[in-house]
């Protein structure tokens, strides 16, 4: 691990010339506890970068307001002070519109997109009702809704046969700084809106993915951002949950080995 002057922890792993590939986690998890399987699989051929967002994992928090666009700026920052002009970015729920806000103002720095399990156009009470929930979050913290999170991101069976693993996920999310949490979920909540049908259109290389049963990341939702990308495909994995690229991360890296292959 390493820490850069502001704060954000990264690991940058992978053959020094090939391809650049980004991993950008999502809300309460951290870059081991979402990549730990999946990037040591796509270092073998790429240059694998992993970072924390603010308050998550190992990172600082990040002083005043948050957006989409601050998260995207850490991210150019990181790549900036790495020396890596272009990735391909591969994000994941609310990383998965990080790497979208990244592409909408400085395509030129990214060569392709995957936009895993990531929430996008809600129907407007559900809208309302999400904004208020994420509002809500900043006097519980996650304690107050990790139970509920977990059995919406892990299959019955997962959870039954993977206890341990369900806890160390339960433990990183508990470990986010709470104010950070709230501010993450703020976004998480209210970003989509600057994301859906952006003018221009994204043109790039897209990798879009969700599971057959994440209720917040829904397939209608991954059919939704792949229509309005032009060249993207779309790929509904059955029967998993949100945190399907933790229970079955095998099925996530071989899709994205073969996509990153051909577009990074």
């Amino acid at each position: 691990m390493t820490l850069s002057p502001d704060g954000t922890a990264y690991d940058l792993t992978g053959p020094v010339e090939a391809p650049v590939v980004v991993l950008i986690h999502g809300l309460g998890l951290s870059r081991n506890s979402t990549w730990g399987v999946i990037a040591p699989l796509l270092a073998k051929r790429f240059r694998v970068l992993s970072y924390d967002l603010p308050g998550h994992g190992q990172s600082a928090p990040h002083a005043g307001p948050l957006t989409l666009s601050t998260l995207s700026l850490q991210l150019l920052t990181l790549m900036d002070r790495l020396a890596l002009p272009r990735a391909a970015l591969v994000g994941f729920s609310l990383g998965g519109m990080i790497n979208r806000r990244v592409a909408l103002d400085h395509p030129i720095r990214v060569s392709a997109l995957a936009i895993l399990n990531s929430p996008h156009e809600r129907a407007p009470d559900l809208q309302a009702r999400v904004e208020a929930q994420a509002r809500d979050a900043a006097s519980g913290g996650p304690a107050a809704t990790i139970d509920a999170a977990l059995e919406r991101w892990f299959t019955p069976e997962f959870r039954d046969h993977a206890p341990d693993l369900v806890d160390s996920i339960r433990q990183t999310v508990l470990a986010t700084d709470p104010a950070s949490y709230a501010a993450h979920r703020l976004v998480l909540a209210e970003g989509v809106t600057e994301l859906i049908q952006p003018q221009p259109p994204l043109t790039l290389p897209s990798l879009v993915m969700t599971c057959e049963n994440d209720s917040g990341s829904t397939p209608t939702m991954a059919g939704a951002i792949a229509a309005e990308i032009t060249d993207s495909q779309c790929l509904i994995l059955p029967a998993l949950r949100h945190l399907g690229l933790i229970e079955a991360p095998q099925a996530f890296a071989g899709r994205l080995t073969q996509f990153l292959s051909l577009h990074a």
